[in-house]
């Protein structure tokens, strides 16, 4: 593949002189944010920025703060040279990897807690988890100032979040949603992947297959409820699997539904081994 001249840093003055003079050039500006790991899910980000945006920067940070006490920060994978690697090879304009003090210099107080969505489902879960994501995607658009960013529908709750953030701070960006990319059997592509083993991989196939059944039976006409029924079946059903939720929900505020809509998502939760894993699947009915 083609590789492209890519700057690096760790600096917010330098990605903000870069920008600068990118949006100086009349270039439109597009940001992938990421916590590194990248595969193929991330890269049909950056690809999908790549084709929409004249300027494109990744930012890699595996941001502390959206981590419980009992999660897996210490064990996230950090692999900068092949993410860099990666990006060069997809060619981004601009990568920013800074450090936590970068992010998070000493004294400072000031948190963005985004109401409702923050509370259900992963909130309810992953307490202050999102506060977290919306803290530090907040510092990371006031720096970038990109005009569109790029996230992955799996994280289906985070980027309904991040939207809401958006609107109500009034912040200059277009927030783009783009498809799960799924291994051939199904299985969402994530970094927790490579903590599973082959016994439970083979079992994480489990969460596809319940938003599946979610899909069909939802179309043959079933009620939520009884589709909610059905789902957990499926999961508790399964071997190395340990059910978090599974649920059909309205597809903006995430209520759970007792009766169809015309658009929907299935989402699920569960643990495969000790490893978190979620998905989700959009089903419309028009």
């Amino acid at each position: 593949m083609l590789t492209t001249e890519m700057n690096t840093t760790r600096l917010i003055e330098e990605v903000r002189d870069e920008v600068e003079a990118a949006r100086a050039r009349g270039l439109r500006v597009g940001c992938v944010p990421t916590m590194g790991a990248l595969h193929e899910g991330h890269l049909s980000l950056i690809r999908r920025a790549r084709q929409e945006c004249d300027y494109v920067l990744t930012t890699i940070f595996v941001n502390p703060t959206q981590f419980g006490p009992s999660e897996d920060l210490s064990k996230y994978p950090r692999p900068l040279e092949t993410d860099l690697s990666l990006c060069r090879e997809e060619q981004v304009d601009l990568v920013f990897h800074p450090d936590e003090s970068t992010m998070y210099p000493p004294g400072e107080s000031t948190v963005v807690d985004v109401g409702g969505l923050d509370s259900i489902w992963e909130g309810a879960h992953r307490p202050g988890h999102f506060r977290g994501v919306s803290t530090v995607v907040a510092k990371l658009f006031n720096i970038v100032w990109a005009h569109d960013a790029y996230f992955g529908q799996k994280d289906y709750q985070q980027q309904l979040l991040i939207r809401r953030m958006c609107k109500d701070l009034c912040l200059p960006v277009r927030i783009q949603t783009c498809p799960i990319v799924r291994d051939p059997d199904g299985l969402a592509l994530s970094s927790r992947n490579v903590y599973l083993s082959d016994e439970e991989r083979q079992s994480a196939l489990a969460l596809s297959q319940s938003l599946k059944l979610a899909r069909e039976q939802l179309a043959a006409g079933k009620e939520p409820s009884a589709v909610r029924a059905a789902m957990l079946e499926h999961l508790n059903g399964t071997s190395n699997v340990a059910e978090q939720y599974a649920t059909v929900a309205d597809a903006e505020t995430l209520e759970e539904l007792d009766h169809v809509r015309s658009e929907m998502v299935a989402l699920v939760a569960a643990k495969v081994g000790s490893t978190r894993l979620i998905d989700n699947e959009l089903i419309s009915l028009e």
